[in-house]
Formats: structure tokens, C-alpha cells, sequence
């Protein structure tokens, strides 16, 4: 059984503002809440329009504020540009207004202008998330005081104000590296949609070694995954998601500006053909194969959904309503008593 949550970017697709793309986030929300969807996790990019909202967790707050049953995440807030103390009492905040309901990922993100404008720097992005990953860690963890020093922080004892719970915190892992270091922290992973369930596999089964050496249950981890999800029924459909969503790519990622020059420009095209190829793309019946394959060949039950692809609002509304319809005939709900599904 799986549990099945939106993964929402806020695209600035062509013709609109990007406070109208930040509204219709706030739309599909609801909309994935009706459809009886299990979640939405929201991303988070500066300077770009392939996603409008700037900070995860601020669309978090009022995503929680606009629905009522369904968990809200972050996928991901950026830790490289982010003090882990301040995001931590983010975090804990919305914890404590909608308890239960809130997820925390994280991610290093890239070597982007980002670091720059905020005065994180490159040295941070490249030596200290291990760093940032375990202050955070720890303010979350619940303990009633906090110390620390480091290469990068220096924190006097303080309280923990509000407290943390010591709810998971996911990480984003695109390479063994991070996946061993969640694992060491007993942190579940984030698996993003640029790579097949094999690579995935590797990942996992990284995390899972240095989980057990570290003394932690490797089986009481909830991993996440992402994967595109549109339900077409014809080539026109298709081909619609294929136009708008290498638009989206071509224009909103060609705005990245990076600290590291040199690095080699993605043929969007081919990247939105493959991910059409291997992803949850065709008849319903289909989208509910594939995701019901890639969770048994990867053990991972919860899904993210990137529905958006389309971009025009009424499309989307229909994806989400039909996903929610599709997947409810394949039972999307977690067994009572286990560890994903407990608030």
C-alpha cells in the first residue's frame, strides 16, 4: 500500500505572473486535499521561474492554513542558504500550529548566485552540509538546549524555543555521498525524478548500511520519491506535456546563475523525452502500473507528484482529480499502525 502526495514547483508557465503561479500552488493544494490525495510537498528556488516561491516553509504555512487533513512538505527548503537554527524554528513552528501534519526535507541544492546574495558562499555549499545537516538534526531532535561549534557555526547555549519533536527530517540525495551521510544521521531520503528506479535502488541500499552500523532501524524509515504524473489518454495530451514542460525547463533552469563556471548546458528536450519514457505518463490504469512498479522494485510507498507539466490551471485541476481517482482503486492508503502512517 502507498500513500500519494503532490509535488508542486510553482512554475511561471508562459502568460502568467508569478504571483498568479504561487496562487494556483495554493489551488492545486486544495484541490489534491478534494481529490483525496495524501499530501503536497512544495519546492523552493531564488531568482528563477522555474519555481516562484522563494522559501518552502513560508508556502508550507499557509498551505497548512488552507487545508485540513492532508500533510504538507517541503521538497526541499535549501539548507545551504539557510542558517539550520533558523529553519529549525521554522520547522518546529508549523509543527506545533498543525501537528502532525508537517514534513521537513532539506536538500544542499546547487552551486548558485543564491549563495552569494545570501552570504552562505561556496565554501558552505561544498564543505558544510554534513555540518548544517547535523545542527539541525539536533535543534530538532528535542532537546531543551542547544550548543555547538564548528568550521561553520558557532551557537551559544540556547533554549530550544519552540521545541523540536523529534520528527524525521528528510534529505535530498542525488549521490552515495548524501544517502550514506542521511544514513549515518538516521535520516530518510528524498529520490528525485532524474534518475531510473536502479540508481534509486543504489541509494538506497547505501543509506540502508550506514543506517544499521549507525544502530538505527533501517525498516522504520520512510523514504520518499518523486516521480511525473499525468494521466493522458491521447498523443495530443502527450505532446501538450512535452512542449510545456521543456519550455518551462528551457527558460526557468537557463536562468540559473552559477558560482562554479564551466558546467554543461542539459539538452531539456531529451531530459523531458526520457522522463515522459520512464515515468507514470499515459491511461490511468498506466499511471497506477507504474507507480504500483516503481514502489515494489524500490520499497518506496510514499510518492510524490509532479503534476504541473501541462501548465494550464483547468488541465492540472483534471490530472489531480483524476490521480486521486485512479490511485483510490489501487488502495493509496498506508496500514493503520505503521510507521509512515503515524501522525
Amino acid at each position: 500500500m502507498s500513500a500519494h502526495d503532490l509535488f508542486l514547483l510553482g512554475g511561471v508557465f508562459p502568460g502568467i505572473a508569478p504571483a498568479a503561479a504561487l496562487r494556483r500552488v495554493v489551488s492545486y493544494a486544495r484541490q489534491a486535499e478534494t481529490a483525496g490525495l495524501d499530501g503536497v510537498w512544495t519546492a523552493e528556488h531564488h531568482f528563477i521561474e522555474y519555481g516562484a516561491s522563494p522559501s518552502a516553509t513560508l508556502m508550507a504555512a499557509h498551505l497548512l492554513a488552507a487545508t485540513e487533513r492532508i500533510q504538507i512538505g517541503t521538497a526541499v527548503a535549501v539548507l545551504s542558504n539557510r542558517h539550520p537554527v533558523a529553519l529549525g524554528e521554522e520547522a518546529a513552528t508549523l509543527d506545533a500550529l498543525a501537528p502532525g501534519r508537517f514534513r521537513l526535507g532539506v536538500g544542499r541544492g546547487g552551486p548558485w548566485i543564491d549563495l552569494d546574495v545570501f552570504g552562505s558562499g561556496l565554501d558552505r555549499y561544498e564543505r558544510g552540509f554534513e555540518e548544517s545537516l547535523g545542527l539541525l538534526r539536533r535543534w530538532l531532535s528535542g532537546d531543551a538546549e542547544v550548543a555547538h561549534t564548528g568550521e561553520f557555526f558557532d551557537v551559544l547555549p540556547v533554549r530550544v524555543m519552540p521545541p523540536g519533536t523529534g520528527r524525521p527530517v528528510w534529505v535530498a540525495a542525488t549521490g552515495e555521498g548524501t544517502a550514506r551521510l542521511a544514513g549515518r544521521l538516521g535520516m530518510p531520503l528524498l529520490l528525485g525524478m532524474h534518475a531510473p528506479d536502479e540508481d534509486h535502488v543504489k541509494l538506497l541500499t547505501a543509506w540502508r548500511r550506514e543506517a544499521e552500523t549507525a544502530g538505527f532501524d533501517p525498516d522504520a524509515a520512510e523514504h520518499v520519491s518523486t516521480h511525473l504524473a499525468q494521466i493522458a489518454d491521447d498523443h495530443a495530451t502527450v505532446d501538450r506535456l512535452r512542449s510545456s514542460l521543456t519550455e518551462l525547463l528551457t527558460r526557468g533552469v537557463g536562468q540559473y546563475v552559477s558560482l562554479k563556471p564551466g558546467r554543461g548546458a542539459r539538452d531539456h528536450a531529451a531530459y523531458v523525452d526520457w522522463m515522459i519514457g520512464r515515468h507514470a505518463v499515459g491511461p490511468a490504469d498506466h499511471v497506477a502500473e507504474r507507480l504500483a512498479a516503481s514502489a515494489e522494485a524500490t520499497g518506496v510507498r510514499r510518492q510524490l507528484l509532479m503534476v504541473e507539466g501541462i501548465g494550464d490551471p483547468d488541465a492540472v485541476g483534471e490530472n489531480i482529480a483524476a490521480l486521486g481517482a485512479a490511485l483510490s482503486r489501487t488502495g493509496t492508503a498506508l496500514p493503520e499502525g505503521s510507521a509512515a502512517a503515524a501522525p
